[in-house]
């Protein structure tokens, strides 16, 4: 447990791309973005094409975040590479930067963050496929994330199982009456001290160093969602509960509803039913309550069809953090079942 970067087995490729469904977005974040693209031992020196697996990181993640080593712990890169270098089939990994200003995107489309399902969708998956040997099919792709990625995991192969036939979500955003309902109170009372308006600790916040009061993260969060979820059409987020008494908007908190994982499998249940391989996991003391989030997607998604023998469903010891450990188990599960 080397407390400095070791050598890969594989390949780690730093690229960036130009987004035009970026370019112009509303809260003028960068249009050129990192895209990080891992290829396992023996790609260089073969013709083989490989499944691709997309993974996608939580709320206020980004790109550069996959190479942060914490004590006694390897990055991700490091672990999955060691997946592949013991034995698993081999993948190309996709490290996808989805950054706002707000410090994510939700990986939706919205007026309030911009275009970035559809970047994923429709630019970095088709540049990836150009650009290297991978098997250019939904039954050779999967996305996993977890948290804010581990719902972009859930909502895309629902939202385009023409790109995506498997998917890995470890404490993914699911169930909002547990998730986000019970942050609302906390927001309301951190406003008091701005007047109740949101746009005021925007300011705020970012006229200081980050995180240096209370209330920041979770309205930081609440922000940032509401931009992700329930922005009018001129991209002002609107938040789904009076800023003053924390009375719930009934209107707008049915468009967060509407992003709900468990909320969106009936209607997407012909897409459920086609995924190859899902992987939900969540630890059993999370404090957002993503282990309930995962206990309802999964009996959803059982519901819509889906064949048991088709899912891993576990729950851990463990809260929200410090999860990054059952990356490489999904890596490895997900690698022995996309087609070949």
């Amino acid at each position: 447990m080397l407390p400095w970067e070791g050598p890969l087995a594989g390949r780690l490729d730093r690229h960036t791309v130009v987004s035009e469904l970026l370019r112009g977005n509303p809260l003028g974040d960068p249009h050129e973005r990192p895209l990080w693209v891992y290829v396992p031992p023996g790609y260089d020196s073969g013709t083989e094409r490989y499944p691709a697996v997309y993974v996608i990181q939580g709320y206020t993640g980004h790109v550069s975040m996959w190479a942060n080593r914490m004590p006694f712990r390897q990055p991700f890169i490091e672990t999955a590479d060691a997946v592949f270098a013991e034995g698993a089939p081999g993948c190309v990994v996709v490290f996808v930067d989805a950054w706002t200003s707000y410090g994510g995107s939700q990986f939706v489309d919205s007026p309030g963050t911009g275009r970035y399902h559809s970047y994923l969708c429709d630019e970095i998956v088709p540049w990836v496929d150009e650009h290297y040997r991978t098997i250019p099919d939904r039954e050779s792709r999967a996305i996993a994330g977890k948290s804010s990625g581990g719902f972009g995991a859930m909502i895309t192969p629902m939202l385009r199982p023409d790109l995506f036939g498997a998917l890995a979500t470890h404490a993914g955003d699911s169930l909002y009456e547990f998730c986000y309902l019970a942050d609302f109170g906390k927001a309301v009372r951190g406003l008091r001290a701005y007047d109740h308006d949101i746009q005021k600790w925007w300011a705020d916040f970012r006229s200081r160093p980050s995180f240096t009061k209370p209330e920041d993260m979770t309205l930081l969060g609440t922000l940032g969602v509401a931009a992700c979820f329930s922005a009018a059409e001129d991209g002002t987020p609107e938040l789904p509960f009076d800023p003053v008494t924390g009375v719930v908007r009934p209107a707008v908190w049915q468009r967060w509803l509407d992003w709900d994982p468990v909320r969106m499998v009936p209607a997407h249940a012909e897409a459920v039913r086609s995924l190859r391989a899902v992987w939900i996991d969540a630890g059993k003391s999370d404090e957002f309550y993503l282990d309930l989030g995962a206990e309802a997607f999964r009996a959803k998604i059982a519901e819509a069809g889906l064949p048991d023998e088709r899912t891993h469903f576990e729950l851990f010891d463990a809260g929200h953090g410090g999860i990054d450990y059952r990356y490489p188990l999904s890596l490895t599960w997900l690698a022995e079942r996309l087609a070949r």
